[in-house]
């Protein structure tokens, strides 16, 4: 489990996870219980280093010896142990955590990943001591056997490694999806396998209406959990596996995480097949293919509701903490609330009156939704859930359109003109601000208090084009304020300098970055310049 740690003066400040990668869980009492890290470094600036909080499977055996409810594997036992409400709980189950990486850095600045490790060891932090340099594929693949081999006497659950590039102006140029880094990939070892038998096969609504179909199987043990439960894509995947009722299975989990159904090992005369549904299991309604899935197109199917209503509070769209998908089912079912323009309508009287919601639970999920209510507008764009609109996409779309109304009068070739958005997403853009329901429901949110962080999208358009870095101290701004100036008048932060940046802005002890700058000629300015420019 991803762990951050931030230090000011030299001094531990707070422990946070990874959460959504901005915004995490403080953590900060259960890490304290943790003697394995330093509360206290050689290092004045303000620094934030990231890490894995482990349990040794050793440590986990000793702890099962007289637990009075068992841990089934170290992957659960340690995001219980962090998890958990109790600071008591978590020293009892003894995590550790392992460090790899340097978030932020206030002075000075790493040029490889080797830099990052020999940081962290001399500052006392507890690193897994295996990292190595290949300069050719052959190389990786040598030390990836090396590592197969190893892990078999590893006392942590490991399922892979890590390949990245090491030069981190390299990584600059390189850059991220919205998911994930284009210089670093994991290699996964070859996931366990195991069989059992498949008891039914049931199929499941999301919010977009697609059927998937769910294999319920007979309870297996499968790399340190149950399985009950296997993924099936779609109906073409059943046929092409040879899936049926009562048929042996192969099941893996993928990645160590998700279990699925890989084929058919044994199929007994008393087997049946799967039929393949023609009204959705939920409302009855007729079903319709598209390519090679079917989909329920009654928008008022509870799943789909709930499926929206859940998707709509969650973290990285309106962010409404504690509200749940059990929550939004309850909600349908008790109050008939279908739009996310009802959650804002919703009671305390109404909540008291459901079963297990107390006033606490009530009064903090209506503080969650009104808190809800100051948006940032890219997560607003991506809480409405369009199709093919995910984070990037939501935010691509307010750099293009600016505001919700830019994007009502958007028309279909000015939506496909915006760069990595296709005509399937552009369409689908335009469908749903040219549909009449879509926008009444946008105008009800707004009239019930939702509004904007004007911060977080770019009002400008004086730096387009513009990519930025920054060194030394300003005399008046903050780096993080210059950063969000930059990013606000369309211009983009870079953390190191490469060919690809076009300016440096540099205050005073500005370092190596100012004279990587001046070797490649590149644009240099002070904080007055800078502040010209946005005149």
């Amino acid at each position: 489990m991803t762990i951050c740690l931030t230090y000011e003066n030299g001094v531990f400040k707070r422990a946070t996870t990874r959460g959504n990668g901005t915004v995490g869980e403080d953590v900060t009492a259960q890490v304290l219980t943790i003697k394995t890290f330093p509360l206290t470094i050689d290092y004045e600036g303000v620094l934030e280093v990231q890490g894995e909080a482990v349990i040794k499977l050793s440590t986990l055996q000793k702890y099962n010896e007289t637990a009075t409810e068992p841990l089934k594997n170290a992957r659960n036992a340690v995001a219980g142990a962090i998890r958990n409400l109790d600071p008591k709980e978590t020293e009892k189950r003894k995590p550790e955590i392992l460090f790899y990486n340097v978030n932020y850095l206030s002075d000075g600045e790493f040029k490889t990943q080797v830099e990052h490790f020999e940081f962290l060891k001399k500052h006392g932090f507890k690193v897994y001591d295996f990292l190595t340099v290949a300069s050719s594929l052959d190389g990786i693949e040598k030390t990836l056997k090396i590592i197969e081999e190893k892990r078999k006497n590893i006392d942590y659950l490991t399922d892979g490694a890590v390949i990245k590039v090491n030069d981190v102006a390299l990584r600059d140029s390189l850059g991220f999806t919205e998911k994930f880094p284009r210089w670093a990939l994991a290699y996964k070892f070859e996931a366990e396998e195991v069989t059992t038998t498949v008891t039914d096969v049931v199929w499941q609504v999301g919010r977009t209406g697609k059927l998937t179909p769910l294999g319920i199987v007979e309870p297996v043990d499968l790399g340190g959990a149950t399985v009950r439960k296997a993924t099936l894509n779609n109906y073409g995947d059943i046929i092409r596996k040879n899936v049926k009722i009562g048929s042996r299975v192969l099941i893996r989990r993928s990645n160590d995480v998700i279990p699925e159904i890989l084929g058919s090992t044994f199929i007994p005369e008393t087997a049946s097949e799967v039929e393949k549904p023609t009204v959705c299991p939920y409302c009855n309604l007729p079903l319709v293919e598209d390519g090679a899935n079917i989909f329920c197109v009654n928008e008022d199917c509870k799943p789909r509701v709930v499926g929206a209503l859940t998707h709509f509070a969650s973290k990285d769209a309106m962010n409404i903490d504690g509200f749940s998908e059990m929550t939004a089912s309850v909600l349908y079912d008790k109050f008939g609330v279908k739009k996310f323009s009802d959650l804002y309508l919703l009671t305390e009287e109404q909540l008291l009156s459901l079963e297990g919601f107390k006033s606490k639970k009530s009064q903090n999920i209506l503080n969650a939704i009104s808190a809800s209510k100051n948006a940032n507008l890219p997560s607003f764009i991506y809480a409405l859930g369009i199709d093919g609109v995910g984070k990037k996409t939501a935010k691509d779309l307010v750099k293009a359109f600016k505001d919700v109304n830019g994007l009502k009068g958007a028309t279909y070739l000015e939506l496909a003109s915006v760069k990595d958005i296709g005509d399937v997403t552009a369409n689908a853009v335009a469908d749903y601000f040219a549909t009449e329901e879509n926008l009444l429901e946008i105008d009800k949110l707004l009239s019930l208090g939702i509004t904007f962080e004007v911060n977080e999208v770019a009002t400008g358009s004086k730096l387009i084009g513009q990519k930025f870095v920054l060194t030394g101290t300003l005399p008046t701004l903050k780096r993080s304020e210059a950063g969000k100036l930059i990013e606000q008048n369309g211009g983009e932060v870079m953390s190191s300098v490469s060919k690809l940046t076009t300016i440096v802005l540099a205050g005073e002890e500005a370092g190596s970055k100012l004279d990587k700058a001046k070797a490649l000629g590149i644009k240099i300015i002070d904080e007055n310049e800078f502040l010209s420019m946005l005149k």
